[in-house]
């Protein structure tokens, strides 16, 4: 990591007072054409972070004419599991949006189901847009961007997949390459790219990366940024927007 004295000691202080076993950091700076890692490519069970794969795979698709953003997808709850294909449910109480849950046996548009998996991390409409791309494709898209530190494997809930040990997998240095790529555009035309940005801008979890930003940026700050946690890991990353300067 640059200036790797003061910042690396401050990143193993931080590590030690809270009691983490292990801790990753990657940043690219893009008015400085900077960056740098601590640990970027240790791996991690991704936790909701893997969600940011999905609109990058679901937007892939509507480039390409497979899909419109306006169409309508059959809500249900009902899923196949990655390590025996037996059905599996999300549970109500393990959802964080209520909206979804409440719409099983109607439609909603893609455009709103990527927005509730990113916005409130409805594992649901995670689900359904995982079903309805497939795993395969997430990953191929993964792969087009070359990006090597993400590892798509199952939806989310899959609790026979986890105890099979069948997980998804991020890096720090991986995430960082994604929002990279979505930002950076090139890959996906101007109003894919867009929307990404406003569907990551509409976060509403904030205790992470927007909350860790000194006082006097936070008030100016725009965060674009995707949580993850479970009961062994804490996970954030976004794209952070200032003005009159490039994002980092």
């Amino acid at each position: 990591m640059q200036d790797s004295g003061v910042l690396r000691n401050d990143i193993e202080r931080i590590a030690r007072e809270a009691g983490a076993e292990s801790i990753a950091i990657s940043y690219y700076d893009y008015e400085k054409d900077t960056a740098g890692s601590y640990h970027g490519d240790r791996w991690f069970h991704a936790a909701s972070t893997i969600k940011i794969a999905v609109p990058a795979a679901l937007f892939a698709a509507i480039d390409e004419n497979r899909f419109h953003p306006k169409a309508r997808l059959h809500v249900r709850n009902w899923f196949l599991s990655a390590a025996d294909g037996k059905p599996y449910q999300v549970a109500a109480s393990r959802d964080a949006n209520a909206t979804v849950q409440a719409a099983i046996g109607k439609t909603m548009r893609l455009e709103e189901l990527a927005l509730h998996m990113i916005a409130t991390s409805s594992n649901l409409a995670t689900n359904l847009l995982v079903d309805l791309l497939g795993r395969e494709w997430i990953q191929d898209v993964l792969n087009r961007l070359d990006i090597h530190g993400i590892d798509f494997q199952r939806g989310v809930e899959d609790e026979r997949a986890f105890e099979a040990g069948i997980n998804n997998r991020v890096t720090a240095n991986g995430l960082v390459s994604l929002l990279k790529a979505i930002y950076s555009g090139g890959y996906f035309s101007p109003e894919s790219r867009d929307q990404m940005l406003d569907i990551l801008l509409r976060q509403e979890f904030t205790s992470g990366i927007p909350a860790g930003l000194p006082d006097f940026v936070r008030s100016r700050a725009r965060v674009a940024n995707k949580t993850g946690e479970i009961s062994t890991v804490s996970h954030d990353a976004g794209l952070v927007f200032l003005p009159d300067r490039q994002p980092y």
